[in-house]
């Protein structure tokens, strides 16, 4: 049983929640606790699409400075790789994934919301990627993550000056695409992932797969990845229900199986 993580489970919604008192710092425990999470989430047909939360009051703070204050270089060689993949966990569920932020994103809490494919803010919510101040960078993809979302430059500078971002400027430039009153942040995030508890989750995989991976890659390349993937979904008895049900009752009236 996990301490920190849990899944739960309503109307086809999973909710990922953090829940480490005080500020839900994200030990090698519930790094271990996350990727159980994600794990579980990816395989269980009953949930169509995650919420990530950390709570009203905060998201997460960031990776617990505490733990790590004492390690070596070698130390961190060996555990740096769990550091990342309880992210990349987060990031590799194959089903839409909306990040709920409220109070505070920083540091390997930002770089966890920078792994859902959205991100919805409460209007007093704050990010950043202050690791510089302690004298090292991001190191759960916010390098690679943050400048793909928002662009090098804005990157760079969040990065190097460790500034937080307020909600209002981390909507312009990207980094978070709604923000919300806080006391409707958590109803807002589950309304938009409750919106695929009915659709193609075969096709949703294929869609968010065809996205991340051609992001990585060349165009061309790109490209037949999303020729593969399309091609494939004419395997599932979904695609056929779908193309039915349009040409019968017009769009948007299928009743997917996910098969």
């Amino acid at each position: 049983m996990a301490e920190f993580v849990r899944l739960e489970v309503a109307d086809g919604v999973g909710t990922i929640r953090l829940d480490r008192p005080k500020m839900n710092a994200i030990s090698v425990q519930v790094q271990g606790e996350l990727r159980e999470a994600a794990a579980e989430a990816s395989e269980r047909d009953d949930v169509r699409a995650v919420v990530l939360w950390g709570g009203e009051r905060v998201f997460a703070a960031g990776n617990d400075v505490k733990e790590m204050a004492d390690l070596s270089y070698t130390d961190m060689v060996r555990i740096s790789s769990s550091v990342q993949s309880a992210v990349t966990a987060v990031a590799r569920i194959p089903k839409p994934v909306v990040a709920a932020v409220a109070g505070y994103a920083l540091g390997g809490g930002c770089e966890l919301a920078l792994a859902a494919d959205v991100r919805f803010a409460a209007d007093d919510a704050t990010l950043g990627q202050p690791e510089v101040l302690l004298g090292i960078i991001p190191g759960a993809g916010g390098t690679q993550r943050l400048s793909r979302l928002v662009g090098p430059s804005k990157a760079k500078d969040i990065i190097f000056t460790g500034r937080f971002v307020k909600a209002d400027e981390a909507l312009a430039i990207g980094l978070v695409d709604r923000v919300v009153p806080a006391a409707e942040l958590y109803d807002a995030a589950v309304a938009w992932a409750a919106r695929f508890a009915t659709a193609a989750p075969w096709a949703l995989r294929a869609a968010k797969e065809s996205i991340d991976r051609g992001l990585e890659v060349d165009l061309d390349t790109g490209l037949e990845i999303e020729r593969q993937q399309f091609a494939a979904l004419f395997a599932t008895d979904d695609r056929t229900v779908g193309m039915r049900s349009f040409i019968d009752n017009g769009p948007g009236k299928a009743e997917f199986k996910g098969r």
